[in-house]
């Protein structure tokens, strides 16, 4: 495999999570920052600093529409619930 091969698979493969996640907007950041220490907004986070690697400007909130798929106000609006203590609990736990 060369190596325009091997950026075009992981693009694909980046394509696939971002739609993953689309496709389960009942998983919430909390649970995937619990369970994998990181999440959507994580994943905007490392596009801005890939992009300024690259050279091009993507502001962080260009970042989040493009892994949420909307703009992140209306996700979160629409999708993300209130943490509950436990996840909160669980979320503290795993930052120590």
């Amino acid at each position: 495999m060369n190596e325009q091969q091997q950026t075009n698979i992981d693009a694909a493969v980046f394509r696939r999570l971002l739609q993953h996640l689309d496709e389960h907007k009942e998983v919430q950041n909390i649970e995937l920052m619990i369970l994998a220490d990181f999440c959507r907004n994580c994943l905007a986070k490392w596009m801005v600093t890939a992009a300024e690697q690259e050279g091009v400007t993507l502001d962080y909130e260009q970042a989040r529409e493009k892994v949420y798929g909307m703009p992140y106000a209306e996700w979160k609006e629409k999708f993300q619930k209130e943490a509950t203590p436990e996840q909160l609990e669980a979320f503290n736990a795993r930052q120590k």
